[in-house]
């Protein structure tokens, strides 16, 4: 998920196509850094926070969305999985003092302040929401705050409701980014993504970033090119978001559905495990 909006690239894809592999996923440690279950019947408020900063002046890429705090039509922890909800109910809604004039109720949580990471092997295992307009997405953001793109951001996944069971990951940098027309990405496809949960999956080392599904890596980015931060600012800690929006220059751009509303991003876990450390040479 973008966090500005630019006018220049609402035209054209925000996802790319142009780092794909077809590989096994990297191998990761069995010690875990960080998880949540969703064991509970409500959010963990050690591990989460909810995101409603923009609601009032509207979220970023044309997004349609209000993001509620701690309302359980959007989000809900119960049978061993989180559930967020995007509704269609701008009455319901409209009662709130941070309502921007949306018309449509989704949530957004993050780790900022809570968990973080440098480097590691991310897993959600999640089942998606596929109707026109819709925009699911597990991401990271640096938990230091920059202008973006220049801290970076790493999209883990990203589904636009237009097209459906496609699986998107790619990263954004100073100098690579959609708006440059130089973004870093893959896409692949996931057949049963929005009735069957699946693994989404990355493993960021400092010499390459690995997406992939189910085990199966989709796209790498390697650390090799020039321009120092400005190519590869992702060696500080970066925190974990997920989100359901509606709408927007990507997931907006085939229209809306809302007779397909409810819709539904159903989690079952987030697990963070360290990454092997590297042999020194010559060591067996």
């Amino acid at each position: 998920m973008l966090t500005a909006v630019f006018l220049a690239a609402a035209a054209q894809s925000l996802s790319a196509n142009n780092y794909a592999v077809d590989e096994p996923m990297p191998a990761h440690s069995a010690a875990l850094q960080w998880s949540d279950e969703f064991d509970g019947t409500a959010l963990d408020a050690s591990k989460w926070s909810f995101d409603t900063s923009r609601n009032k002046a509207g979220w970023y890429n044309k997004e349609l969305q209000y993001y509620a705090a701690d309302r359980p039509e959007n989000l809900r922890v119960g049978d061993g999985q989180l559930t967020i909800e995007l509704r269609n109910d701008p009455e319901a809604i409209s009662r709130f003092p941070d309502w921007g004039g949306q018309q449509y109720s989704s949530a957004k949580i993050v780790t900022k302040d809570k968990a973080a990471f440098t480097t590691g092997f991310v897993e959600v295992s999640a089942k998606l929401p596929c109707a026109r307009g819709t925009w699911p997405a597990i991401w990271m953001l640096p938990q230091a705050e920059s202008r973006w793109p220049d801290g970076g951001e790493i999209d883990i996944l990203e589904q636009v409701g237009s097209q459906p069971n496609v699986a998107h990951a790619n990263l954004h940098t100073a100098l690579f980014n959609h708006v440059k027309q130089t973004g870093r990405g893959a896409e692949t496809p996931v057949p049963t993504a929005c009735s069957a949960f699946h693994r989404y999956q990355l493993a960021w080392t400092p010499d390459a970033i690995t997406a992939g599904v189910d085990g199966r890596a989709y796209m790498r980015v390697r650390n090799d090119q020039p321009g120092g931060r400005g190519a590869w600012p992702f060696d500080s800690p970066f925190y974990l978001i997920l989100n359901l929006a509606m709408g927007g220059d990507w997931a907006g751009a085939r229209g809306i559905d809302d007779a397909a509303l409810p819709q539904r991003f159903d989690v079952d876990y987030v697990r963070v495990y360290d990454m092997p450390r590297a042999r020194p040479a010559g060591r067996e």
